[in-house]
């Protein structure tokens, strides 16, 4: 079974693991977060593609398993966040094509806030400034 991985420094997986529990809770709250805005960014995208795109923007570091973002993508379509539906692929596939609804990009838009606050907090703690 493969699992995303950070490739720099320690690797966190997400999925089925007994490696680090406390830091695939956390990456998987991102990955929700990067699928949203991944289908905001791109629109209608299949499963591979959003993998792709991630792997691509991240130069490779992560590294996304299918049996990882689909259920992510079940979940996001079962809170009605993306729409998913049939469709072909460049290459005359036949592949579920997921789009952002009005709600996802609502929670995307509080999700990037909340990211935005987080990351603020991380850097003056780091920083020791807090």
């Amino acid at each position: 079974m493969l699992h995303l991985t950070i490739k720099c420094g320690p690797c966190y997986p997400i999925g089925v693991s007994n490696e680090k529990p406390a830091k695939t809770d956390v990456l998987q709250g991102t990955l929700d977060l990067m699928v949203l805005q991944t289908l905001d960014t791109m629109g209608a995208q299949h499963g591979y593609a959003i993998a792709s795109r991630l792997e691509q923007v991240s130069k490779g570091a992560l590294q996304l398993n299918m049996g990882t973002l689909y259920p992510a993508l079940m979940r996001l379509e079962q809170r009605g966040l993306i729409r998913g539906s049939w469709g072909t692929t460049d290459s005359n596939r036949k592949a579920r094509f997921y789009t952002l609804t009005a709600a996802g990009r609502r929670q995307l838009s509080n999700e990037k806030e909340a990211w935005d606050r987080m990351a603020a907090i991380m850097q003056s703690l780091l920083r020791g400034e807090a």
